[in-house]
């Protein structure tokens, strides 16, 4: 089992929803950001979602944007993420997937990046911009490296659309609760939750509901139904509102800590 797998297994074991936090490397410096992580994780987070900064970043909202705007100004490139989880790794065992978009992959190498990600600790991609069919390139050497591939399902995902992406799926499956951007808030987070619980119960995996999810109160209503809940923008704009990495930390922590103990009622 990977440490993606058993941090949901763990997580249902204690009867709640496993926490996911969304984190942009580099932003704004990747000593911070390996901070972060560590705090995120002391404070509670089952997961970490390590976003890879795109100059191109189609399916994220202002908040994430602007950080992969400052992650990309500070110099930050999928290399310099690696060796950030490789630094993070001398501290905590924390399940980290490395979100993002394909072209930078592509630019490093599939296979290649595999076998760096391994080796550095990454458990697991989620790519934003690669629909299963066209995924088999990282698909298989990831596979075979005991890496996860997340795919994304939406409330607009077709039947075969789901089937695929359960095909792939080796840990957990994303469900975006709306039709947009991160960070934008147009839906009954309650109604999509139990959506995403049933495509659970369709496909046989954990499934984590992100895209709308701001306060430890968003977070319990969706822990009630969902396997897992995903924070991203809420977090991003913790950081990025405090002064210095002290301030930049204690924020993240507060807010991890209030939605853990949120989703744990």
């Amino acid at each position: 089992m990977s440490r993606i797998a058993d941090a949901f297994a763990r997580a249902k074991d204690d009867r709640r929803a496993a926490l996911v936090i969304y984190l942009s490397a580099g932003d704004p410096d990747l000593e911070t950001t390996i901070a972060l992580v560590l705090a995120a994780a002391e404070a509670g987070a089952d997961i970490i979602e390590l976003g890879v900064p795109f100059s191109d970043p189609s399916a994220d909202g202002p908040s994430i944007q602007r950080a992969s705007e400052r992650a990309l100004a500070s110099g930050t490139t999928l290399t310099g993420v690696l060796g950030a989880v490789r630094t993070i790794r001398e501290s905590t065992s924390v399940p980290i997937l490395l979100f993002g978009y394909y072209n930078p992959i592509i630019t490093y190498g599939e296979a290649r990046l595999v076998t760096d990600a391994k080796e550095a600790g990454v458990d697991g991609f989620l790519v934003v911009d690669l629909p299963p069919e066209e995924c088999a390139p990282l698909h298989g050497p990831a596979l075979a490296a005991g890496l996860d591939l997340v795919p994304l399902v939406a409330p607009t995902s077709t039947p075969a659309r789901v089937e695929a992406a359960a095909s792939i799926a080796s840990s957990f499956i994303y469900y975006v609760s709306l039709t947009g951007v991160t960070g934008a808030r147009a839906v009954a987070l309650g109604e999509a939750a139990e959506r995403a619980n049933a495509l659970s119960q369709q496909v046989g995996l954990p499934v984590a509901l992100g895209f709308g999810v701001k306060t430890p109160a968003d977070a319990a209503e969706v822990a009630a139904h969902a396997d897992g809940v995903v924070v991203g923008s809420a977090i991003v704009d913790a950081a990025a509102a405090a002064d210095g990495q002290q301030a930049k930390v204690a924020a993240v922590r507060e807010l991890v800590t209030g939605l853990a103990a949120a989703m744990a009622k």
